[in-house]
């Protein structure tokens, strides 16, 4: 699939450079040291959390590639998407689904910080027949030497992503009011500027849209799809509350999309970097519409569990810690009957 025409112009890139800084930024402004803490409340969930979203995405990543026979550029691209940490988008469709807000952001946290460890490991492992099939093509063109992946590129584009997060707590340390501000400010303009890249991205590129292989646009969307589905899986095997489940599910299947741009922008070369970018704008694309489906539904389903967990939340806070809320016979249905208080408080739990 050959790319005639440019993918991003300058004017996206600013824009790009923005959204990146400024979700970043926003979510430091929202995290405090508590929320690191709130990381060994949930160790359970935080566990499960982290084997959807570095054991089953890269894996699911890779499988899409290989079932749908991906050219190596795009397959790279989706193992990359599947490697990437939880998106901050996550924390805002786990709110609108009635799930745990607090795992969310806690998972958010964790898998970003752990990504600089993990990511590498993971591309390198499950990227390598594909390099080397680019490394085939390059010596047979006579274009270039063995190509590798930019393992030094991609820490450093992590890390540059991160600076704008410790910033932001720093704001949040300084002046919470300040950094409310910014975190309201960050989520807006990278709505706007999602829709806008969206939209540019029609316009531009409806006739590069019409000529993508059904199986690029395949491989974007089930990515995304496998993670909501397994990532809820995984957590009610596991006999999860409800409300983890949802969080999860959604932190495991929305990828952070801004961070994936940044990584190819900085990290790959042309003609590899046109398409990996096509590929993650894609994802992006349809990632903000099937979340939206799933958090509708997450939201219909999730109305009687979340009440009950608000109520229980209200009654411990009004009578303490140790009152334990009792529920008629009956009214709760099993697979909340057990933990009534969806993991609020310790002392609720009915194992």
């Amino acid at each position: 699939m050959e790319f005639t025409t440019q993918l991003l112009y300058p004017i996206d890139q600013v824009l790009l450079a923005v959204m990146i800084f400024s979700i970043m930024f926003g979510m430091g402004a929202s995290l405090t040291i508590d929320d690191f803490k709130t990381v060994m409340r949930y160790p359970r969930g935080i566990l499960i959390g982290f084997l959807s979203q570095f054991g089953l995405m890269p894996f699911f990543a890779y499988s899409l590639a290989i079932f749908f026979d991906l050219p190596p550029a795009y397959a790279i691209s989706i193992i990359l998407i599947g490697c990437l940490p939880g998106g901050t988008t996550s924390n805002m469709f786990a709110y609108f689904a009635r799930g745990s807000v607090a795992l969310s952001i806690a998972m958010t946290t964790a898998s970003t910080v752990l990504a600089l460890l993990m990511m590498p490991i993971l591309l390198e492992f499950y990227t390598e027949e594909f390099t080397r099939q680019i490394s085939e093509e390059m010596m047979v063109a006579g274009t270039g030497a063995e190509f590798v992946i930019p393992t030094g590129n991609i820490i450093a584009s992590l890390v540059l992503v991160l600076v704008p997060v410790a910033m932001g707590m720093f704001l949040r340390y300084k002046s919470p009011s300040w950094a409310k501000t910014a975190e309201d400010t960050a989520g807006f303009m990278g709505i706007i500027v999602i829709l806008y890249l969206i939209g540019t991205a029609f316009a531009r590129h409806s006739g590069l849209m019409l000529q993508t292989p059904a199986a690029i646009y395949l491989s974007a969307i089930s990515v995304g799809l496998l993670g909501f589905l397994f990532g809820f899986w995984m957590s009610r095997l596991f006999r999860l509350s409800p409300i983890f489940q949802r969080a999860i599910s959604l932190e495991t299947g929305i990828q952070n999309g801004p961070i994936a741009f940044a990584i190819i922008l900085l990290s790959f070369a042309e003609p590899i970097q046109s398409q990996m970018l096509w590929l993650a704008i894609l994802y992006s694309t349809f990632i903000v519409i099937t979340s939206s489906f799933i958090t509708l539904y997450y939201r219909r389903v999730g109305k009687f569990d979340f009440e009950v967990y608000k109520n229980t939340t209200i009654h411990n806070r009004l009578f303490g810690d140790k009152y334990i809320t009792h529920y008629p016979g009956g009214y709760l249905p099993k697979r909340i009957s057990k933990d009534p208080s969806q993991g609020s408080i310790p002392v609720q739990k009915r194992d």
